[in-house]
């Protein structure tokens, strides 16, 4: 007979959750405030925390509990953490402590070349601890591996259950026979105006603007916080603190705007997640490709769309007029949709967008299957490049450097922004059905459609496993054709093709 109890774990998730959000503290104030010559001794403060969390967790204690502890009489809460805690526990226990100190320790430290090496057009000063950071992640997977698993496969695991290669590599077989022949096609018709776009914007009336714009998407700035990194983030540490970053550029406009919506549509799911389940294991989103698909969806689906703007566009007007004054609303979301091949996956329109994933998809399982040497990696970047959107980055820079997600460890994450895109197309199909979601944004209601999230997604955070919350929400199994279909529909319009 089991005799564990589940508020036994208790002390010991807690600290777990506190050490995390201690080391995510570190890592916001290391992308937004620190000094420069502040990482060599701050990655030595965060190896030290992130073993220290790692020995909370997986340690014999915590696991004599589990063994104790009779499933069937937890409550569904305590069932999902205790889920989680599994998964956690199994994945990690075959990583000597001393490692995972090591590796947080690399991370940091990466963290702040890969800064340096971006700045400098430099990938020769990055390359040697990304070449570190990659022997780690296949260590840790080969720690983990059972029978003839690959060690992608359990990578990709580590943010997307159940979406190995088998199904990515069908996935992105679809959207590269669809999205290819549609670039082309859109790549032949006039071409659409966006000058107006790239004229002198004061960077503090865009700071203004940008504030006004996440508080009319319902961020809560009582639970929440806006600051500036090099590289677009959003970070929690619970429901009642979510922190979002973007970047100014004084001679783009829509930089910074699409980046505050799409960041501000993770922080809506962090601050929507239960009071119950935050500071738990479960108290974040259900997954990354869940978490994308609800930033996807409102820079997407809704805020390039024209109803999106209708309330709005007359206050960024009133704020940039000389720039402004005579661009007609329809022009301006007619060059919010413009589609033109570039390098920079952050700056990427809607269509290509998909592209700049395959690109690094394609890159990891280079890296990870087919130890493909780090030197060789920035030319084979180009040449991918070349193949799917028909360019060829310059430097390294706008090629290989551009990302912030290596050097912070996470080799298997890149699958999910695609895998969001799809999500959120399947999610914004049902919702149609059933919320008349055009007219309740020209009528600046854009709170109706953040509730109907809360209920169906936000709320759950990770108690719920993603493929469940999708079809809980639209009655079917995750299916990309809806991806696909609203993609060629949109911009088949959007260019009169």
């Amino acid at each position: 007979m089991k005799t564990g109890s589940f508020n036994e774990l208790l002390p010991y998730l807690d600290r777990y959750m506190a050490l995390g959000t201690a080391m995510s503290i570190m890592d916001w104030d290391a992308n937004t405030a620190a000094p420069e010559e502040a990482s060599e001794y701050t990655a030595k403060v965060l190896g030290i925390l992130s073993q220290e969390r790692f020995c909370t967790l997986i340690n014999p204690s915590v696991k004599e509990i589990m063994g104790r502890i009779d499933e069937e009489s937890l409550s569904d809460k305590e069932k999902a953490i205790f889920k989680k805690l599994k998964k956690e526990y199994e994945k990690s226990e075959t990583i000597p402590a001393d490692e995972m100190r090591e590796f947080g320790e690399l991370c940091s430290r990466a963290n702040r070349v890969w800064q340096k090496a971006k700045q400098e057009n430099d990938f020769s000063i990055y390359a040697p601890y990304l070449k570190k950071l990659i022997a780690y992640k296949k260590k840790f997977a080969t720690y983990a591996k059972k029978g003839e698993e690959k060690l992608y496969d359990i990578l990709l695991d580590e943010y997307e259950e159940t979406f190995g290669m088998k199904e990515l590599d069908r996935f992105f077989g679809k959207l590269k026979a669809e999205i290819i022949p549609l670039l082309k096609r859109i790549s032949e018709a006039e071409e659409i105006d966006d000058s107006f776009f790239y004229q002198d914007y004061e960077i503090e009336k865009q700071k203004e603007w940008n504030h006004f714009l996440a508080e009319y998407m319902g961020f809560d700035f009582k639970r929440g916080v806006i600051a500036e990194s090099e590289h677009p983030f959003t970070t929690s540490w619970h429901n009642h603190d979510v922190r979002i970053t973007t970047h100014y550029y004084k001679n783009n406009l829509t930089s910074a705007i699409l980046s505050t919506i799409h960041e501000g549509g993770h922080a809506l799911y962090e601050q929507g997640v239960d009071d119950s389940l935050t500071q738990t294991m479960v108290g974040e989103g259900a997954s990354c490709a869940m978490h994308e698909s609800q930033s996807r969806f409102y820079e997407n689906s809704l805020g390039r769309s024209e109803e999106f703007w209708v309330p709005l566009y007359p206050k960024l007007v009133e704020t940039f007029p000389k720039q402004l004054m005579d661009v007609p609303l329809e022009k301006f979301v007619c060059a919010l949709n413009k589609v033109k091949a570039d390098f920079i996956r952050t700056e990427a329109d809607e269509l290509t967008y998909c592209l700049h994933i395959m690109v690094r998809y394609e890159m990891e399982k280079l890296m990870i299957e087919e130890d493909t040497p780090v030197e060789e990696l920035p030319e084979l970047w180009k040449q991918k490049y070349k193949e799917y959107l028909g360019i060829v980055p310059e430097n390294d820079t706008q090629g290989i450097l551009q990302d912030v997600h290596w050097s912070m460890g996470d080799i298997g994450y890149f699958p999910s922004y695609a895998l969001g895109n799809a999500f959120a197309a399947q999610i914004y199909n049902t919702m149609k059905k059933d919320l008349p979601v055009e007219e309740l944004l020209r009528q600046g209601k854009i709170s109706v459609i953040t509730e109907y999230l809360r209920e169906h997604i936000h709320q759950y955070g990770a108690s719920k496993e993603p493929r469940q919350l999708l079809k809980d929400l639209t009655g079917e199994e995750f299916n990309p054709d809806y991806y696909i279909q609203y993609l060629k529909e949109k911009f088949e319009k959007v260019y009169h093709l």
